[in-house]
């Protein structure tokens, strides 16, 4: 059994194929996390639902406004983790309520103090149930969806398994609701598995597409990945025996917490334009970026924020900048013996370090 656990479940599974919450579905997802508890693991419950809950109680249509779906999340967390809570009393399981928004974990104090809570959490034996804070999510900060936020979190508590429950066995060779020759692919070894596959239900905004994604982050970062169907009984325990889903295997060498934190978390404050041979120093080499191989620079930022890195307008790194932009702009191009005579000091001889640059994959 894995040491912990990240098990997330859409809103497509806790339906049970109706227009709210499905308390029996609950009752046996909480069964089978205790049974996975009982066995020695730690495990954190990402949970959709809350708009669900809240859409139900308001009486809303299938897809209703931004405002109104915050509007239901507001009404709908409550019964939410209510509904956890009494799914959980059953295996006297105390459970945690923890809401983040995207800006939570691009912060990177912000993303330390949520992951010191979390581990606290498991440390006093606590189940802590995370979703997005929907009701004050917006564009600019959304997640998109928990899909992406369980990868995240997933990296954030250390995690060795990501279940993503949805309500398909698997990830297939194509949509097998509209295909009948659609294959089940039981395992995926590069992360950089195309995400053609499946479309939003009506319950939720993830799709099979999302998931892969999620799935294939969280391969990056070293964590084991299973997508399998949440809806039959016993799915979290065959998902973590290798009985069912699709297994995404982790990378050999995964990013370390702070690239993981710099690839898939943190929000660019602006962005620098390199050259062909810097690309290849940073990527091919692992070097760190200088002075020499800067193009351009745009957005304001200062030293210390996330920058993204770009090639011909295409961003393929993520990096904290030792220059602000303003000195940037001054520096760009020049060897970094000529760096103090351009402002009066040298900072640092690299624009950005080796050990504060993660690479994209795409």
């Amino acid at each position: 059994m894995a040491k912990r656990i990240v098990v997330k479940v859409g809103s497509g599974v806790l339906s049970g194929g109706g227009e709210g919450l499905h308390s029996a579905t609950m009752r046996r997802l909480a069964s089978e996390i205790a049974a996975a508890r009982a066995q020695g693991a730690e495990v954190v419950l990402v949970s959709s639902g809350a708009i669900l809950a809240g859409r139900e109680r308001l009486k809303l249509e299938a897809r209703p406004s931004v405002q109104l779906k915050q509007a239901a999340a507001a009404v709908g967390q409550s019964r939410l983790m209510r509904a956890w809570e009494a799914a959980f009393a059953r295996s006297k399981i105390t459970v945690a309520q923890v809401l983040l928004s995207g800006d939570d974990l691009r912060d990177r104090g912000r993303y330390l103090n949520a992951r010191n809570t979390m581990l606290t959490l498991l440390r006093l034996g606590v189940v802590p149930i995370v979703n997005e804070n929907d009701t004050v999510a917006v564009e600019e900060i959304k997640f998109g969806d928990n899909d992406g936020l369980s990868a995240l979190v997933a990296g954030l508590v250390d995690a060795s398994v990501l279940v993503l429950l949805t309500d398909q066995d698997g990830l297939y060779t194509d949509d097998p609701r509209s295909n009948k020759d659609a294959r089940l692919i039981p395992e995926v070894r590069s992360a950089a598995v195309g995400v053609r596959f499946g479309v939003a239900g009506p319950a939720g905004t993830g799709g099979m597409a999302s998931k892969a994604r999620a799935a294939a982050q969280a391969a990056e970062g070293g964590v084991l990945a299973v997508v399998a169907n949440g809806t039959k009984a016993g799915s979290l325990a065959d998902a973590l025996a290798g009985k069912a889903g699709t297994r995404f295997t982790p990378e050999e060498k995964p990013l370390d917490k702070r690239r993981q934190w710099l690839a898939f978390a943190s929000k660019p404050k602006g962005r620098i334009s390199v050259d062909a041979g810097a690309r290849e120093a940073l990527t091919g080499k692992g070097k760190s970026l200088l002075a020499s191989g800067v193009k351009n620079v745009s957005g304001s930022f200062e030293a210390g924020d996330v920058i993204g890195i770009a090639e011909n307008g295409a961003e393929f790194a993520r990096g904290l900048t030792n220059y602000g932009s303003d000195d940037l702009a001054k520096i760009k191009g020049l060897k970094t013996s000529e760096i103090e005579g351009a402002l009066g000091s040298k900072p640092s001889d690299e624009v950005v370090h080796r050990d504060n640059l993660a690479v994209l994959k795409k």
